[in-house]
């Protein structure tokens, strides 16, 4: 089996082999940037959906299910929203060989298919707070170049879209999306940094936007997420109204926080090293891997000794995969290395005698785990590997980004800048120029590296309202 590209010097080409040779997805599909998910690629998509299910309920969010398809009349009606989806979007325009009345627009995001229903279920002050999420595919003509859960044609999307009385409830719910991402990225150890884009930057027909940001090197900058504020702006398009206690009409505000299957190539992006993919336990496909070791010695032990192994796991409520197929015991090791599985246990003819298994986690980390102490070893293993993921994804976190004074140690810079910014367009425009990439925005949550008070805004000098920011190179 070839090697790997080199992570730190080719960082898209090893992302790309790891995701095909993992078996995360097959890109070999008629259409282009619309790619199969994989049996491998699906369970640990499964996993995740239930870490994003379990936190934002655990917030009171409820889940919904909205039609795919929006009329042109209600997609039309936000006009800053139109224009700025007017080039991502597939149009349905015939039913059989009947030309529709009114065109069809496949959803690129869902405001203008929820929003007019919300209208007609939000009547009263009683009706809210109504905080609703959904997991659906939403679809997006993407013209660059096409790349694997990173920048697909059909997505895989979280879409939690609220309305609240006014806007200091809506900026709660904001903070309560913060809270729950929080611990939805310390369940896949992602460290990331919660930025506050600028206006020039924020979504379509948003008051203002927040964008979760990981570093994937080179000074590279991954978006996993975003919150965003909308004020009335889409309310009043939509007359989603309600009535006050004290009787009169008012206009909702609103939010959205949406994720996708960025967080799956995140999660490849962030923890897979030279051997390939390596999945935390909260959404590996399979938590632990068992593989016999046959013998002419051994017979029939070791199988036997796996088979029982995998059955008590699974009692346990473990994700467990018996690879007892015909493979040489190192191919196998090979495999479930590069596909990223965070415990791997041997049990050859001295285990099955001895009754104790050879442990070896992702990390490289041995251990041998007596089988009567198998569940109990197992969870301690498995949240150890945890813990050291976590410490090796923070460490390299922290060391992507730097400190800088000047516009000039922004160019060719191999980590992402944090900087003084005066918040004005002008200068952020010559951050951009500086960094040929983005002024990523203002730290919503604190900064990824220790600093003291800012100095001078490093596009103009001037000390006036300065404050910290992060430029980098969106991948």
């Amino acid at each position: 089996m070839a090697d790997l590209p080199d992570k730190g010097t080719a960082f898209i080409d090893w992302y790309l082999a790891v995701v095909e040779e993992a078996g995360l997805t097959d890109k070999r599909y008629g259409v282009k940037g619309m790619n199969i998910w994989t049996p491998y690629g699906f369970l640990a998509r499964r996993h995740l959906d239930a870490v994003l299910v379990r936190e934002i309920e655990a917030t009171g969010s409820q889940p919904v299910e909205f039609p795919t398809l929006i009329p042109e009349t209600e997609f039309a009606k936000e006009k800053e929203h139109i224009k700025g989806f007017d080039e991502q979007v597939f149009w349905v325009t015939k039913g059989g060989s009947s030309t529709l009345d009114v065109p069809l627009v496949l959803r690129p995001t869902s405001e203008t298919a929820i929003y007019p229903v919300f209208a007609l279920w939000v009547r009263s002050h009683r009706d809210l707070p109504l905080n609703l999420y959904q997991i659906v595919n939403v679809f997006r003509y993407e013209t660059k170049t096409t790349r694997p859960f990173l920048r697909v044609r059909e997505i895989h999307f979280f879409e939690e879209h609220t309305c609240q009385v006014d806007e200091a409830h809506a900026t709660e719910r904001l903070r309560s999306n913060l809270g729950a991402f929080r611990q939805m990225a310390a369940a896949l150890a992602l460290p990331y940094v919660a930025v506050r884009r600028p206006d020039w930057d924020k979504f379509p027909g948003a008051h203002s936007s927040v964008a979760f940001d990981i570093p994937v090197g080179g000074g590279r900058t991954l978006q996993i997420g975003s919150i965003h504020h909308y004020r009335d702006n889409f309310a009043g398009p939509y007359g989603i109204r309600y009535e006050a206690a004290d009787g009169s009409q008012k206009l909702v505000h609103q939010t959205t926080f949406g994720l996708s299957e960025r967080l799956l190539g995140a999660v490849v992006a962030v923890h897979g090293d030279a051997k390939g993919a390596v999945f935390p336990t909260s959404i590996a496909p399979y938590e632990v891997v068992i593989v016999p070791i046959p013998s002419a010695e051994a017979g029939d032990a070791p199988l036997a000794a796996a088979r029982e192994l995998a059955e008590r796991l699974r009692r346990a409520g473990r994700r467990v995969r018996l690879d007892d197929g015909d493979e040489r015991p190192g191919a196998k090791y090979y495999r479930w290395e590069l596909r990223g599985a965070p415990l791997r246990l041997e049990v050859g003819r001295r285990e099955a005698e001895g009754r104790v298994a050879t442990a070896v986690d992702r990390l490289g980390h041995r251990d041998r785990i007596p089988f009567d102490a198998l569940e109990n070893d197992v969870a301690r293993r498995l949240a150890e590997f945890d813990r050291s993921l976590a410490a090796r994804a923070r460490a390299a976190f922290e060391e992507a980004f730097v400190l800088v004074a000047r516009l000039s140690e922004l160019a060719g810079s191999t980590r992402v800048g944090v900087l003084s910014w005066c918040g004005s367009e002008e200068c952020g425009h010559k951050v951009e120029a500086a960094v040929e990439g983005a002024l990523l925005g203002t730290p919503e949550e604190g900064l990824p590296i220790p600093v003291g008070e800012p100095g001078p805004c490093v596009g103009c000098g001037s000390t006036a309202g300065v404050r910290w920011a992060l430029a980098g190179r969106p991948l």
